[in-house]
């Protein structure tokens, strides 16, 4: 037995922006939530989440040479980091007599 229109569970989201593209073409809220079989609030809430990623994508702005300079600085000083603590690692382990490799001596 089929489920009925009530019953049919989660949407796919390209299901649920054709849903909001309605609303926002002047179909009535009333008419597009029957047919979907879903309340018109949870048609509400769909379309003021894809209003909201509208206007957050239109904040971004486009990707340039300066994201792929960035990226590599970025991973430099992650690099250096990286070898200045393993350098303060081994002085420390040098003023406190501690080999710094442990393993057996070779005396």
């Amino acid at each position: 037995m089929a489920k009925s229109k009530a019953e049919r569970g989660r949407f796919s989201s390209r299901k649920k922006g054709e849903a909001v593209l309605r609303l926002m073409r002047g179909e009535d809220m009333d008419l597009v939530s029957r047919d979907l079989g879903i309340t018109a609030a949870t048609l509400s809430a769909w379309r003021d989440h894809f209003v909201a990623g509208g206007q957050a994508s239109l904040k971004s702005r486009a990707a340039d040479g300066r994201d792929a300079e960035l990226a590599r600085l970025k991973a430099l000083v992650g690099d250096l980091t990286m070898r200045l603590e393993l350098s303060r690692e081994a002085v420390s382990r040098l003023r406190g007599g501690v080999p710094l490799v442990a393993g057996r001596s070779t005396r």
